[in-house]
């Protein structure tokens, strides 16, 4: 019998050898998505993507902002949200006086409507009221963050004021803020909190300033805001000393007292 030759025992053993790693290679299931799906199979799920944050949505009802102080006097602005949009803006305060008369009657429409075109405090300083701008801006982002913090828990309703807590009804507290009263001495502006339909604290926001208005001021303001929580209505007397600015207190919490529904 003629023996094989070494070399073509070699060949055929490599040859073996490849034939049974490719038999393998062939009974291996496939792990990658995109070669179950060619077989038939399911790739398996991706991985779900949370979003990518986005802006809280504001709650409906009015809400106003903290009163910002400039060169040429306080900037407050009120806005009205109905469906999470805002509908209407409003500076419930400006600077007054002299040539402030008309930068602010020039100004302040041009503000209200690039509030309510950009749905935000992104808006352009008008020409000739820069300092006018920037604190109906700084008020405006107020106003905002306070109606988003409504909508993050429900909303303030319609009608209501969204409070600092974003709280609304009867049984919850929540912080509203009266209308600015002006008095001889300057504006006096008052803000309560309520819970349970009482009042539970009562500040002013804004007094008189300067001089002696200063004295007068912190005389009376913390009497008065003791009486405010005692009576829990606008029902209160005025600090000897301190007539106009007792009267504009008043005056100031009876507008709270009403947007609260006491």
């Amino acid at each position: 019998m003629r023996k094989s030759h070494p070399v073509r025992r070699a060949v055929l053993a490599t040859a073996a050898t490849v034939s049974g790693i490719v038999l393998l290679l062939s009974l291996k299931p496939a792990s990658d998505p995109g070669a179950a799906q060619a077989a038939g199979g399911a790739a398996p799920p991706a991985a779900a993507q949370s979003p990518q944050g986005g802006a809280q949505p504001i709650g409906d009802g009015t809400v106003t902002g903290d009163a910002v102080s400039t060169q040429y006097g306080a900037v407050q602005v009120r806005l009205t949200v109905n469906g999470g949009k805002i509908t209407k803006a409003e500076a419930v305060q400006a600077p007054k006086g002299g040539q402030s008369d008309q930068v602010t009657s020039r100004s302040v429409p041009r503000l209200n409507r690039a509030t309510v075109t950009s749905q935000g405090a992104e808006v352009d300083a008008v020409s000739g009221a820069t300092y006018t701008s920037a604190g109906y801006t700084k008020s405006l982002q107020s106003a905002l963050d306070k109606a988003r913090a409504a909508g993050g828990s429900g909303g303030a309703g319609a009608g209501g004021e969204a409070g600092e807590a974003g709280e609304a009804g009867e049984a919850q507290t929540r912080t509203v803020t009266g209308d600015v009263a002006q008095t001889q001495y300057g504006p006096v502006q008052v803000r309560i909190t309520v819970s349970g339909g009482k009042i539970t604290k009562a500040e002013a926001v804004q007094t008189p300033k300067g001089g002696q208005s200063d004295r007068i001021s912190s005389g009376a303001v913390p009497k008065l805001d003791q009486a405010a929580v005692a009576a829990g209505s606008a029902e209160i007397d005025a600090v000897s000393g301190a007539t106009y600015t007792s009267a504009g207190y008043k005056q100031s919490l009876q507008s709270a007292l009403d947007k609260a529904g006491g």
